[in-house]
């Protein structure tokens, strides 16, 4: 889900400062949740920011420049295995991240007739 606008959330803050209407109106009224305006106007009396707080969660292990290493490493050996695939890229993680990785940049398993 996007983070709500900048100038959605000043206008929110607005109007729940004017005192002319409730929490809920003010979330009726802009076609956002009540927890939403609850949460910004919280965040407005703590920090004064209403930018968007940061997501939650890991971040990712292949950045971009790894990304092109992995790829390169694909060009090159393209039968080879998940693991071989991980120590040709030098990182450290768990073969599950490098198949996910290599899901995601659409890269799919052959099957190959002479291993059969």
């Amino acid at each position: 889900m996007k983070a709500h606008s900048i100038d959605l959330r000043e206008r929110i803050i607005e109007a729940c400062q004017s005192g002319g209407m409730t929490q809920e109106a003010v979330a009726e009224r802009f076609g956002v949740s009540y927890r939403s305006v609850k949460e910004l106007l919280k965040q407005w009396r703590e920090t004064g920011d209403l930018s968007p707080r940061p997501r939650p969660g890991r971040h990712r292990l292949f950045d971009t420049q790894r990304e092109k290493r992995l790829r390169k490493v694909m060009e090159q050996k393209p039968d080879a295995t998940l693991a071989e695939v991980r120590e040709l890229c030098g990182v450290d993680c768990s073969l599950p991240t490098i198949h996910n990785t290599l899901k995601r940049l659409g890269y799919r398993r052959k099957k190959n007739a002479a291993r059969r």
